[in-house]
Formats: structure tokens, sequence, C-alpha cells
């Protein structure tokens, strides 16, 4: 299970969601007139108190008709090493039993402080321009707590038995070709590497985005990528973007990808108004669901004491329900029976409609419509969904003691599982220093697949490698206080699959105060506090408290953020 966000390059500007843009802004430009298109991108990151991107390059048509090549004193000039760190805190009043803060990634370790990440970036962005050549580069990698949900399969995901890991979160090349045609009039930029995806408006990097704490569409939907990326700014308006890459969060060979597969990557982009209304229409789709290689949670120490209240002292881990797995409910393939599925055909799909809508000159709007299917899981027998299984055995095998297991090991189709959801987001720059905010999103799960915790080290590369992880959280998957049963009982339908609607209200902050001049290596300083309150709004109680479960979740969240500047 896939859960865990490259460059984009609109005509002069190159941004990504995982280095370079503040969401306040998300700087959706298609110019191809470099100056203007810098001066609007420094504008709107100093807006969110972020250091400006002046790492760009001028270069000189050569003579003839052959484009020219970035002067080589120009281009090593243009280089630039920067980063920031990163450390907060996520204050749960609830004080969840288990010090899980529910539908959280980045902040999901409730009153305990969190160094998130620390980053450090090389790296020399393109300068496209309609009559020159050009080419760059980026490495970006990542130290903290957050490496946990940004890794690259069979990168760097086991090497450190802390929540604190290190990865690698861009490592890719670029390049600007000058081709001039009726559906190429900005050129085509290539990129081949590792990059993020371009899903959404949300961002990997801290530094980069409006909240702390994240959407749920974000936490939920695709991080990372490896393969290649093409660029087509065909018109002034709209670029198109195509994209063959391996996964999410995967890299390429065993282990580091999941399944034999690729995805597509890709979509358009509209400018309208000078930048002031930017649409991003964008997909990644293709087979995710792993092949399981630990058919037998072999080496996994259940943990499982205690099961019928599972929320009391000494029943952490929570009981697995069956099927997660068990030896009898594995296919054949040695996948989880409940995908009910083939690896390389279960199709998953993200998708993005983001609107960013500059209103007045400090008043920006950014609304995210998200839209996730899986073909596989959420299984059926003979139209009996898997959370009848075990009260129709248990009547099966009240007739005839042969026919008690019959749901569970008979064949079983996919009925598939989706969310969807919608964020708007908004911000106000005061002046220099202060930014007021507000996000307000509706997530509806319908078949609990997505939202999931992944308290333990490796819960997340586990679920991605599809190995057996005893420490995930899945509502259809483990048994939760409060009578959450997702196989049920030879009496009672179960609770599997049948979806959680959440909605979450987040206010806030980014405070920028001005440093000292002359302050060394230090381009800046950020703090940014949040209330944020999450509600179930369907009647379920997916989120922890001190006793159990509950309804709703409040946060108060701050964190900080340091960025320096190397070179």
């Amino acid at each position: 299970m896939d859960i865990t966000r490259s460059h984009t390059m609109f005509g002069a500007v190159t941004w990504r969601r995982g280095a370079s843009l503040c969401l306040g802004a998300l700087l959706y430009l298609f110019s191809g007139n470099v100056s203007q298109a810098q001066q609007a991108d420094d504008e709107k990151r100093s807006m969110l108190g972020a250091p400006t991107d002046n790492v760009r390059v001028e270069t000189q048509a050569g003579a003839g008709d052959a484009p020219a090549t970035p002067d080589t004193e120009s281009w090593t000039q243009s280089i630039a090493v920067d980063g920031f760190a990163e450390g907060g805190i996520a204050i749960n009043p609830a004080m969840p039993f288990n010090g899980l803060n529910w539908g959280q990634l980045y902040t999901d370790r409730a009153n305990t402080p969190i160094f998130n990440s620390g980053v450090l970036t090389a790296q020399r962005p393109l300068t496209p321009k309609e009559e020159t050549f050009d080419y760059g580069f980026k490495l970006q990698g990542m130290i903290g707590e957050d490496v946990r949900y940004n890794h690259y399969m069979g990168q760097l995901d086991y090497l450190i038995p802390s929540r604190t890991q290190v990865g690698l979160i861009e490592a890719h090349a670029l390049m600007h070709i000058p081709v001039k045609s009726p559906l190429t009039e900005g050129g085509v930029d290539v990129k081949v590497g590792q990059f993020v995806t371009l899903n959404g408006a949300e961002l990997i990097i801290a530094k980069d985005n409006l909240f702390y704490s994240h959407a749920y569409m974000f936490n939920f939907g695709p991080f990372l990528d490896t393969g290649v990326m093409v660029t087509n700014h065909a018109k002034s308006w709209l670029d198109i973007y195509t994209g063959v890459i391996s996964g999410n969060n995967m890299f390429v060979g065993w282990p580091g990808d999941n399944n034999h597969a690729v995805d597509f990557h890709g979509g358009f982009g509209f400018n309208f108004f000078d930048g002031d209304l930017v649409i991003m229409a964008i997909t990644t789709t293709g087979p995710e669901n792993a092949k399981q290689t630990d058919k037998y949670g072999a080496g996994w120490p259940t943990g499982f004491v205690n099961d019928a209240t599972p929320w009391l002292p000494g029943g952490w881990p929570y009981a697995t329900a069956p099927g997660w797995p068990a030896t009898a409910t594995m296919s054949a393939w040695g996948t989880p029976s409940q995908c009910a599925c083939a690896v390389n055909s279960a199709i998953r799909s993200w998708n993005n409609l983001t609107t960013t809508w500059k209103a007045a000159e400090n008043l920006f709007y950014i609304t995210d419509i998200s839209f996730m299917v899986d073909t596989g899981w959420n299984p059926s027998t003979f139209g009996f969904p898997y959370k009848s299984w075990t009260a129709a055995n248990a009547a099966l095998g009240a007739q005839n003691p042969a026919n008690g297991s019959f749901f569970g090991t008979a064949p079983a189709r996919p009925m598939g599982v989706t969310a969807y959801g919608v964020a708007q987001n908004v911000s106000y720059k005061l002046d220099d220093v202060w930014l007021v905010k507000a996000r307000l999103e509706y997530f509806r799960d319908a078949n609990n697949f997505f939202v999931s915790g992944y308290p333990g080290y490796y819960g997340n590369a586990n679920a991605q490698h599809g190995f057996w992880d005893p420490s995930i959280i899945n509502r259809n998957n483990t048994n939760l206080p409060g009578g959450w049963t997702p196989a049920g009982t030879a009496t009672q339908t179960g609770t599997a699959y049948t979806g959680t609607s959440y909605l979450a209200l987040t206010l806030g902050a980014t405070i920028t105060p001005k440093l000292p001049e002359n302050t060394p290596y230090l381009s800046g300083l950020m703090f940014r506090p949040e209330l944020r309150w999450d509600q179930a709004v369907n009647g379920v109680t997916p989120f922890f408290n001190k006793n159990g479960m509950s309804a709703s979740q409040g946060l108060i969240n701050m964190d900080i953020i340091l960025p320096f500047t190397l070179l």
C-alpha cells in the first residue's frame, strides 16, 4: 500500500513540489520572459518569508542557425548550494494512548519535539530560452523523521533503526531543447532521474509549504518518482507534461520496485491573466500494489496480547484481523488476499486539479481537488463483501462444518477502493514579517484504504515493499477500541471498507523576523504556529485519545525553520 511528494518548467520559471516554491504563491507561471518571471518568483517567495531564488543565468544565442550552449563560466557560477533545518511539535490535548496523531505523517507524533528534516540541495536550474540550449541538474538529500515517508524503495530505507533517517529526495539531470514548432513554441524540457511528483498543491520540502501540517490528500497521495519527464511548452498559456516512472516512491529493479510495471505521470498546465490564474491537471496512474515477499510474516514478532481489549496496557500493537496476513488466505501470487488482484494489472490512480488565483496583490487562493482509486482490494466472493465473511462462514459452518472457512479461501474479486476531497487554502501577507493563512479540507476515504498510521521505524517502507508489519494501523485490517472489528463476528457484520469522511480546519501564521545584517550563512528564519481541528463527520471515531477512540482531534502545532546558503 503506497502512501507516501520536480521540477515543472513554466517558460523560464522552474518550480517543484519538493523544493523551491512557497505554497501560498505556488508559482505556476508560463511566461517565456526570464526577467519578468524571476521578478514574480522572488516577489511571491518573499511574501511567505522564504529566501528568493536568484539562481538564474542568461545565455547568448550562437551564430548562424545552431543554438548556443551556456557559457561554461556563467553556468558554473549559477550553481547554488543551500538548505535548511526544521523542527517542531504537534501538541494533542487528548493525549492519545499510543502517542499517534491519526491522519498525520510528518506530524504524527503527539506531544513530543520532532526533528522533521535537515535538507541540503545542490542545483543548477534551467533557464529556458526559445533559441538557446540549456542544461542543469539537482541533487537533494534529507535527514530527519520526515524521511520515513520519503524513501525511494531500495535506497537507504532500512539503513537506520530510528525515527530519524536519511534519504535522497531528488537526483536528476535537466535539459532544455529549443525546438520550434506550432506545438512547441517555448521548446521542450527533459528531466531524467529521481524527482518529486507534480500532483497536488503541497510540497515535501517544509520551507516551501504554507502550513506545518498537511492535508489528507497530500499525506496519502504520491510523493517521489524515478523516470523521465518531458515538459512541452506548447503555447504561452499551455504546458503539456508526459512522463514514465517506475511507480510511487519506487527506484528500479529489486528491491527498488515492488512489482514489474511502470506508471504514467503527466497532465496539463494552463496559465491565464498573466499568471494570476493558473490551473494544473495532473495524474499518476499505474500498477502500485506490491508482490508480497514476506508471505508468512517471517521474523516479525506479533506482540499481540489481550486481544479482546487491545487498547489497554499490554495490548499494543493491536490484534490484526484475519487476512493480514494469514497463510490460509494468502493468494497464489504472494499478495495479501484482500487485494484479490494481479499486482501488475491492478491500477492505482492519483488525480489532482489544482487552481491558484492571485485575487489581489497580497491575497492568494489555492484550491486542490483530489480523486484517488485502486482497482484492487475490497474483495467480494459471490456478492458477499469481506466485512461479511466471518458471519457468512459461521452460517455455513452451522449447516456443514466443512464449509466453515469457505469465504476467505474461495476465489474473490476486488470491488476497488476510492477516496476524494477538496482543500481550499487562502493566504494574506500583512507585511514583511506576518502572513496569515487558513485551510479547510473535506476528504472522504470511501473504503478506509488510503488513510493509515505508520508508527514504526519502517512501517511505510514495509507497506510499500509488501512486507507484513504488525505496527501498521489500517481500519480495514486492525481491530480498534469501540467495537471497530473489520472482519466482523459470527453474528455481526464487520466494519471493513465502510469509509470515513474527514473535515479539517487549519488556521495559522508565518512569521519571518528580519535577521541582523551580515548574519553568516543563515538566509532567513521562519516560525509557523497553527491551530488544527479534525472531525469525522459520518458518525465514526477514527482518532485516538487517552481512553480509546474519538470522533475529533485538535492539534496545536508549531515549527521553526532555519534556511541557510552555502554557495
